[in-house]
This record gives structure tokens, sequence and C-alpha cells, in this order.
């Protein structure tokens, strides 16, 4: 990891603090604060509704207005920057205990900070999490446990499974 990275690594984690509550009230959930770019940054916040329903583009648009006052406010971004709000999507990144549960059983990507049984990427069934890790089946049957710290990130995989379970409910005529 270069000295830019972490230092995003620890912006971002920063950031979190400051948006996760605001966000709570507000009736959602945070998903992630991910920083891109280094001549003008991108602060990205990716929600949930609290209430399971999708987001919608006006829920971008008032998290939007808060967020962007708030961070503001805070100072902690040097220099101009982009504010960026969404959605987390359908092949969503894993970043909470709740996610590696809630897609137990659909396929991920993981790639760890530091090479776990001498590699750094994985491919497997999402077998869910605890406060301490994560696991993931390989296609070979073999269990990976991954500490929450030594994931760089995790992703779901798009597959018809995954866009079957993640469908709205068909609302009745």
């Amino acid at each position: 990891m270069d000295g830019n990275e972490q230092t995003h690594t620890t912006l971002e984690a920063r950031l979190a603090t400051i948006v996760a509550p605001r966000l709570e009230l507000m009736g959602y959930e945070l998903v992630r604060v991910a920083i891109m770019g280094r001549e003008r940054m991108t602060v990205q916040v990716m929600a949930d509704r609290a209430d399971g329903l999708p987001i919608t583009v006006e829920d971008c648009e008032a998290i939007s207005h808060d967020v962007s006052a708030a961070l503001d406010v805070e100072d902690l971004i040097p220099g101009a920057w982009t504010l960026e709000v969404s959605s987390a999507g359908i092949d969503r990144p894993l970043t909470r205990v709740k996610d590696w549960n809630r897609f137990s059983g659909h396929m991920a990507r993981v790639e760890t900070f530091v090479p776990l049984n001498g590699r750094k990427r994985f491919a497997g069934i999402v077998m869910g999490a605890d406060p301490e890790a994560a696991r993931l089946r390989l296609d070979d049957g073999q269990d990976v446990v991954f500490r929450h710290a030594d994931i760089r990130r995790a992703k779901l995989v798009l597959t018809n499974a995954l866009i079957e379970a993640t469908a709205s409910p068909k609302r009745p005529n």
C-alpha cells in the first residue's frame, strides 16, 4: 500500500465517522465512504435506506445536501473536492457484517491487503461473517476466513441469482 492510499484510508475512516450518524438520523445507512483522485478528490458516499426500500434519486439528493454541508463545516478535505452520492447497487461492496450475512450464498470477489495462503485475490461463495471475520468458500470447497481489517475490498459478483434475490417485489394491480 502506498502512502497516498494509507492517507485516503485514514481520511475515509474520519469522514465515515461524520457521515454515518447523519445518515442514520435521516433514515439511511452508510455502506461505504471512498475517496478517489489526487488532484481534485471525489468523495463517494454509498448508502442504503434503513427501511430496506430501494434508494431513489431524491434520497441521493437529500443525502448530498446534508453531507456536503457537514463536510464543508468539518473542512477535512484539502483543496477542491466533489461529492458523489449513490446506492450500493446490485453488485455492491461488502463492507459490513450484515452485508456478508445478507448475501450469504452469493458469489463475491475479495482482495486483501496482505497475502493469505500466498495470494491476495479470491473468488467464491459468501459464507457469512461475524464481528471479527468474513468467510468465503472457494471453488475447490476450501473455506477462507478474512479478518475484516485485512480486506482491502470485497464485492458481490453480478449473477442471475443475485439479480433475482435483489429484485423488488412486484406490486399487485
